[in-house]
């Protein structure tokens, strides 16, 4: 029984044959029932003298136009309209060349009769084409065992697709669509199903009792978190949308918890961007990580001339230029810490725009390590600085963080005062400037794809404190904000990017298994805070910030430190027994988490 139903099991050979056997059989049928039609089903004798003939040429030039219109690759269950109009386009190939042939051989055709010609045509497009959609009305009409009655949201161009994609579930069926963006469609119908308004929603969902819902439509994070609230009010658990993939069939999945934490800057300047990094020669250090590959994209989609990507993983360097793969790009595997190496890279390349993304940034990690996370957090960021003004780039940015505020903890203390250096060391024409900003959604090491792999692993979900909020950023949207930030600096300047509302870990959490659908499956630990960890991020040190022109993106006010006592500072730093204690002496706001 199990071979029985392996033989049977479609494949893409096994298709071909089953396509191609049918066209060629259901063509023959099709001419020789036009011949019957056309003489009144007594066909003179004459008249059949050259059948095989014709129906060898017909079929063949036949055959031929469906594979090149992809007929006999198509999944059946998916065959649409689409689809039926490729048949119809191939059927008009053919027929106009059989036509042609025609005329050109028309002796060694005759006697023919061209009426035949054109009841074959609609009969064979109705026959190979009903073939082709008898799967997909057979599928529709049986009502699987176990479904799920389904709503769809979205009347848009990805409706009917996910109409068709949902045949590939059994256990959904599709009941309704309701749109919010195409309100003129509302009372039209889709694939069959009935459109319905915004307004609909609620009564639609205890009618039909619907058990799932999915997302069809492009919605903004607001409108998308205001729905999945409505839908959990009434109930309904499971809420999906449909995934596009370049390759292979389409399909359902859930809805990433990034797109509801996103925020789409309104005050995005992409021409200011595209500006400032139009034609330039551009280095970026830790090139091969979550902030620096992507700060990589940006600078190659805004016309950058020429891209050096530093970076000291050579995994992540391979990977980076596996996905870039430019020829704009020279990729230099170097420690920022690696002054001489680095210096070479600089002198050769003589980058007009640095961007400095390297840094270790893992919180618990640096506490665990302070000696490393000083050296190469420190050190790392005075290099590139210094080596941008002795080799004359325009401008140097400093990528900080949210934790260089009243930092708790090593990695935030060595932030704050690469800040310092960057405002205070002699840049000649060169214009360095710091921009800081919280957590980004999908970095390494982010909380997001931690919970993720503690849901499908059935958790638990482990969350440190109740209480613990943070700042979040897409990766996108950060860098973006970086560049524009960068574009309008003039040195010296500390940015802070507005990061929108503080998210509460555990909401996070929670809305996350509710979008899993594990809601009383999957339960919550609290492991307590880690070491150097707080429980509230800042993004202000005080008030003497003010905004730019850009509503995203604020400055703050300089602090003053000597250049040369803030390099006595750091040597000093580097000899010290206990980091901590010196880098309070430098950064007195600076309190470390296990002290009183």
């Amino acid at each position: 029984m199990i071979a029985f139903r392996t033989w049977f099991k479609p494949t893409t050979r096994k298709r071909l044959f089953f396509f191609l056997t049918a066209d060629i059989l259901l063509s023959m049928f099709s001419l020789y029932t036009a011949y019957l039609l056309r003489f009144n089903f007594h066909i003179p004798a004459k008249y059949l003298e050259h059948f095989w003939l014709i129906c060898g040429v017909l079929t063949t030039l036949k055959v031929s136009a469906m594979a090149w219109k992809g007929q006999y690759q198509i999944v059946w269950r998916f065959f649409g309209l689409g689809d039926m109009r490729r048949v119809l386009e191939a059927h008009m190939v053919a027929y106009g060349v059989f036509a042609l042939v025609l005329y050109l051989f028309r002796s060694d055709f005759a006697p023919f009769a061209r009426s035949i010609f054109i009841i074959d045509f609609f009969l064979s497009f109705l026959l190979l084409g009903g073939l082709r959609m008898a799967k997909r009305l057979l599928t529709e009409s049986t009502l699987p065992e176990g479904f799920k009655p389904t709503l769809i949201v979205g009347a848009g161009s990805d409706a009917a697709l996910l109409r068709a994609v949902t045949l590939a579930e059994p256990s959904y069926k599709p009941e309704a669509i309701v749109t919010w963006n195409e309100q003129g469609l509302a009372g039209s119908r889709i694939e069959n199903l009935q459109i319905y308004p915004p307004e609909r929603l609620e009564p639609l969902i205890r009618e039909r009792k619907i058990h799932t819902v999915i997302v069809a439509e492009e919605m903004t994070p607001r409108e998308l978190n205001g729905l999945i609230d409505r839908l959990e009010d009434l109930g309904v658990r499971e809420i999906k949308r449909l995934r596009l993939l370049e390759e292979e069939r389409e399909h359902l999945e859930e809805i990433p918890i990034e797109e509801l934490l996103a925020r789409d800057p309104k005050d995005l300047d992409r021409e200011a961007i595209g500006s400032f990094l139009r034609g330039k020669s551009i280095l970026v250090t830790g090139a091969g990580g979550s902030i620096g590959s992507e700060i990589c994209r940006q600078c190659l989609a805004f016309g950058a001339r020429r891209l050096i990507l530093v970076e000291n993983s050579e995994y992540n360097l391979y990977r980076l230029l596996e996905q870039i793969g430019s020829e704009k790009t020279a990729a230099r595997l170097v420690s920022v810490l690696d002054r001489e190496r680095l210096e070479r890279v600089f002198e050769a390349e003589r980058p007009q725009i640095v961007i400095h993304a390297s840094a270790f940034k893992h919180v618990p990690l640096c506490e665990t390590n302070p000696d490393t996370a000083v050296e190469n957090n420190i050190i790392g960021a005075m290099n590139v600085m210094d080596l941008g003004i002795r080799y004359g780039a325009e401008k140097v940015v400093n990528i900080s963080s949210d934790k260089a505020v009243r930092p708790t903890n090593v990695m935030g203390a060595t932030k704050r005062i690469t800040e310092l250096y960057a405002q205070n060391v002699p840049s000649g024409k060169t214009e360095i400037v710091s921009v800081r900003f919280g957590n980004v959604l999908g970095s390494s090491g982010s909380v997001v794809p931690k919970f993720k792999a503690q849901i499908e692993a059935g958790g638990p979900v482990t969350v440190t404190h109740p209480e613990i909020t943070r700042y979040f950023m897409l990766i996108p949207e950060a860098c973006q904000l970086v560049l524009q930030a960068a574009a309008i600096a003039q040195g010296g300047e500390l940015f802070i990017l507005d990061m929108g509302e503080p998210v509460k870990i555990v909401d996070l959490a929670k809305k996350m298994i509710r979008l899993y659908g594990k809601e009383g499956e999957v339960e919550i630990v609290y492991t307590g805070l880690r070491p150097g960890e707080k429980l509230y991020e800042e993004l202000l040190i005080d008030e003497a910030e003010c905004k730019t022109r850009y509503e995203s993106i604020y400055v703050a006010g300089s602090t003053d430190y000597p250049i040369e006592k803030l390099r006595g500072d750091i040597e000093a730093l580097l000899a010290a027994e206990d980091p901590r204690a010196m880098l309070r002496r430098i950064v007195p706001e600076y309190l470390p988490s296990d002290c009183d």
